[in-house]
């Protein structure tokens, strides 16, 4: 996790948003007292809103606990998707 002042930032944008985006890095841009603002990069964001999506709803979080389950005491689940049956990629 990288943290600048907003001074710092504006010195070096570029160098700071090149360091999200290629390391993955959060960024904490302090602006006072207990304010900030974060950045992340474009893919950290989406992922974060794919977990959010999965986690929205019990009946998703129970499936994936389940899932996890499964994997950790070495039970196999496959499924056969659509494509699959119907002849598609294998």
């Amino acid at each position: 996790m990288l943290t600048t002042t907003l001074s710092d930032f504006r010195k070096d944008i570029k160098s700071y948003l090149d360091k999200v985006t290629q390391s993955f890095e959060t960024l904490i841009i302090n602006r006072g007292k207990d304010t900030g603002v974060v950045i992340i990069s474009l893919e950290e964001y989406n992922a974060l809103k794919s977990t959010q999506h999965e986690l929205s709803s019990r009946i998703n979080q129970q499936r994936l606990d389940a899932s996890i389950e499964a994997l950790k005491s070495g039970k196999k689940n496959r499924r056969r998707t659509q494509t699959y049956l119907q002849g598609g990629e294998r």
